[in-house]
């Protein structure tokens, strides 16, 4: 009979309450050399305890192999792809981080006085600069703290000068193509949402915003390239149709960079828009941040930008607060400074002709992944694709395994799953955007994967059905997940 044998913790990490051992201390301290005092005396019972309950006591090294082996757990871009279309998952340069971490810059405080803040301001100031250069706008607000307070922000600029014309108006207009953020930042910036559908090439219909824009619509909140990684070809009609009713062209920026050094939405009629430092110019992405999500405007709006403004003067930069119109600060101090160095960093490193090459190697290879994998899945819509390429799993779906089977089963293949089912407007959408940091080696894999994928659906769709396979979890039941979450760790029994 063979002997049922315990899985070793490479495979199966336990939580550390599982491996605490009462009396096990990870960490020696010498004897004090100082009397010692009563901890109770000293700060009162009610900020004391005399131990912590259900603490894990380990030993150091069971610490080290625990975090260790959970590391290595982890899907990360130093690791491979990360085909999630709509959120440039790009490596992020070292050289980034070596500059954010230089001393003077690391460790500068927020509340320093401006004469020994003139390094940090000056960064600030050519990292303005070169985003209005970039975007082909009259001015920029590095201090929202992410795409979404972008948004916002945007939002309340156009309010502020339409109000300063006399009347705010009622309603913005959305695009089904838009981010999911959208609707949500119109309602917060005191607005009606009014939603404008695609048409067939999953563009912007003209004619129905041509009916639509009267004078209770204060903008259009537009992403271009849009979510089903189309660019919007009629932008210039857009754009004149709104200004003829004295309408706003708000744009979307998180999609920037398919755009950067070929076009910039500046010369092509927008108003406002907002970037994403993360998509386009490599600064961390996810963890719930630091982020950055600076506007960009053109010149009638620069009244309105939250203050602090940077103002140069003969003794050197400070903070000009004397900004009638402005629609006052939208976070404390002026943006996440450490991202935006890292920002300004890749922007410097590439210059304007590494910037361009970049773009235009991630047009490159999401329209590589679409010719390879064009002949499997079909593609949502017949449009030129930019920087990312939407799927549907129709073909798929028909023989039982939808986009989220699809993506279950290529974790077994070592990839980092695509963006399943959105866009809402593509239905069972796959989103893939590899971006300009994949070489072609990296692209045939995944693409490789994928047709192997689709194959197995033609010949045995319930393998595809039961993935992952080979993850230390097995398959979750999402509904009971739903339903019934665990969210509190209970000591085994």
């Amino acid at each position: 009979m063979i002997k049922k044998v315990r899985p070793h913790p490479t495979q199966n990490e336990p939580l550390l309450f599982e491996i605490s051992s009462p009396g096990k201390m990870g960490y020696q301290l010498p004897d004090l050399d100082v009397p010692s005092l009563d901890p109770i005396a000293a700060l009162g019972a009610e900020n004391t305890r005399s131990e912590i309950e259900d603490f894990p006591e380990v030993s150091e090294v069971d610490a080290i192999r625990h975090f260790t082996r959970l590391s290595t757990w982890n899907y990360a871009i130093d690791l491979g792809l990360y085909p999630l279309g709509s959120c440039s998952m790009k490596y992020n340069p070292r050289v980034n981080e070596a500059v954010a971490r230089t001393d003077g810059l690391a460790w500068i405080h927020p509340y320093q006085p401006d004469s020994r803040s003139q390094g940090a301001m000056e960064i600030t100031a050519t990292l303005e600069a070169a985003l209005a250069e970039i975007t082909g706008m009259d001015a920029v607000t590095l201090q929202p703290a992410a795409g979404a307070q972008g948004e916002f922000t945007g939002l309340l600029l156009v309010r502020a000068w339409l109000q300063s014309l006399g009347n705010a108006r009622r309603r913005v207009l959305v695009p089904d193509s838009a981010h999911g953020t959208n609707p949500a930042t119109v309602h917060m910036a005191g607005y009606e949402v009014a939603h404008i559908a695609s048409n067939a090439r999953g563009m912007v219909d003209t004619a129905a915003l041509e009916r639509m824009v009267d004078q209770d619509v204060a903008a259009l909140m537009l992403t271009n390239p849009n979510t089903v990684g189309v660019f919007e070809e009629q932008i210039g009609d857009i754009a004149r149709i709104l200004h003829a009713k004295d309408a706003l062209l708000y744009m979307d920026g998180a999609n920037m960079n398919a755009l950067v050094g070929i076009a910039r939405p500046g010369d092509f009629g927008v108003d406002v828009m907002h970037l994403n430092l993360h998509k386009t110019f490599s600064t961390p992405h996810g963890g719930g941040g630091p982020g950055s999500g600076p506007v960009a405007v053109k010149k009638f709006l620069e009244p309105f930008l939250p203050l602090p403004r940077l103002k140069r003067t003969d003794d050197g930069w400070r903070w000009d607060y004397d900004r009638p119109q402005s629609i006052g600060r939208v976070r404390a101090f002026y943006g996440n400074f450490g991202v935006l160095v890292r920002a300004l960093a890749y922007i410097m490193a590439h210059g304007g002709d590494g910037l361009k090459r970049a773009t235009l190697d991630a047009l490159l290879n999401a329209n590589y992944l679409r010719k390879l994998l064009e002949g499997c899945y079909e593609i949502a819509y017949d449009a030129p694709s930019m920087h990312e390429c939407v799927f549907t799993d129709r073909r798929q779906a028909a023989r039982g395994a939808p986009t989220g089977a699809i993506a279950k089963r290529l974790i077994d293949y070592g990839f980092h799953p695509y963006t399943v089912s959105f866009p809402l407007i593509v239905h069972g959408a796959l989103m893939i955007e590899p971006t300009e940091t994949e070489s072609k080696l990296e692209l045939d894999l995944f693409a490789e994967a994928m047709i192997d994928i689709a194959n197995e659906i033609e010949n045995d769709p319930k393998l595809v059905l039961k993935a992952p396979h080979s993850t230390r979890i097995a398959k979750v039941d999402e509904v009971a997940a739903a339903r019934r979450p665990i969210l509190k760790w209970r000591p085994p029994t």
